[in-house]
């Protein structure tokens, strides 16, 4: 018995020190293991930076370069204008926006920027208003101020994120911006779509039915029938996380797009409804979606259109940046590549504002790269 015993005591010694040399090696080998990982991420993240080196070494702008605010290169006369706003010069800003004169997507754009600058600091559209009560330019500021500010306190989250309170003040401030919007719409040239305009995201906000909506988009159309902005907002409000469905909104889109003559850049707005279409529906993805034939159509729609309207057509880059997401998609690296050549560098607009910037780097030289030899 005791030698029994003692033959299990050394059996066990054995035992324990098998398992603390298996421990010992299984140790060895998660360090080799750690080791190897980093060392291939390592080679990983250095491959990536040389690749992203090489793209940006034919011209492309670099990842942490990009603007992200605008969807093309802002004016010296924009940028002139809100320097001196800035500095208390309201008649700078006046001057600038009635500069647009009856180019009213122009006037559109001219009025956001000096809104966002109110709505951070409205002393100087006060003394603008207060020096020329009845200007409709300054009535004009002042209702699309109202609607940002709106907006900033609604915030961009989801509604499951978002307080009662918040949209309690929210929904008080678009109801005193709609009565804005309506005062910028009787002091307005009647030939002026854009006071109507200001008032499609305050619909959205305010929830407005079908037949409201439609009375105001016939204000809008009856005085600029072709007017992208306008047509581009009036797909949100017909989408479905706004007030109506994938299929109201792409029969929207494909209504107007038909309606249009070639170059006058409608073809826009079906390829933003299969966008915001892909967004919402988890189930589809980009890679088999966006090569079903009705979108392939909708592409080659758009390439003709591109390819009609003046160069010179500062609306046309809106086109290119949702073209340039499409023929990624569709696996046509060269056509998508002559796209980012004319956006890139600014990418504020759809379908990157969606995304980090590195959605738009990873398409870009994705691209790229498969159409330079050696890259």
């Amino acid at each position: 018995m005791l030698l029994f015993g003692a033959f299990k005591i050394l059996r066990g010694a054995y035992y324990v020190r098998k398992a603390k040399r298996l421990e010992a090696e299984v140790t060895a080998i998660e360090a080799r293991t750690d080791a190897l990982n980093a060392e291939t991420a390592g080679t990983k993240a250095e491959r990536k930076a040389q690749q992203a080196a090489a793209v940006v070494a034919l011209g492309f702008v670099p990842e942490a370069d990009l603007d992200t605010d605008n969807a093309l290169p802002v004016s010296p006369e924009r940028t002139a204008a809100v320097a001196a706003v800035k500095a208390g010069d309201w008649e700078a800003g006046a001057a600038y926006l009635d500069a647009a004169g009856q180019d009213w997507e122009e006037r559109w754009q001219r009025v956001r920027p000096l809104s966002e600058l109110a709505a951070e600091d409205d002393a100087w559209l006060l003394a603008w208003r207060a020096a020329r009560p009845s200007d409709p330019s300054a009535a004009l500021v002042n209702a699309d101020t109202g609607v940002l500010v709106a907006w900033n306190v609604r915030g961009s989250a989801r509604a499951s994120h978002t307080t009662q309170e918040q949209f309690r003040i929210f929904r008080e401030l678009l109801v005193k911006a709609r009565e804005q919007a309506r005062e910028a719409q009787r002091l307005a040239d009647p030939a002026d779509p854009v006071p109507y305009m200001v008032e499609q995201s305050i619909s959205q906000g305010l929830g407005y039915s079908h037949e409201e909506y439609r009375e105001l988009w016939s204000q809008i159309v009856e005085r600029d029938p072709k007017n992208l902005s306008a047509h581009t907002s009036a797909m949100q409000y017909w989408s479905q996380k706004w007030r109506g469905s994938h299929e109201l909104a792409l029969a929207f889109a494909r209504e107007c797009a038909a309606s249009a003559e070639p170059g006058e850049l409608l073809s826009a707005l079906p390829l933003i409804a299969y966008v915001e279409q892909e967004l919402h529906e988890s189930d589809l993805k980009p890679e088999t979606f966006f090569k079903e034939p009705e979108v392939l159509a909708a592409v080659e729609a758009a390439l003709a259109d591109l390819a009609a309207a003046d160069p010179a057509d500062w609306r046309s880059i809106r086109l290119r940046h949702l073209l340039a997401w499409f023929l990624f998609w569709q696996d046509r690296d060269a056509e998508a590549v002559e796209q980012f050549r004319h956006i890139d560098g600014h990418i504020g607009a759809m379908p990157w504002y969606y995304w980090s910037p590195s959605r738009y780097v990873y398409a870009r030289d994705w691209a790229v790269r498969e159409v330079t030899p050696g890259l």
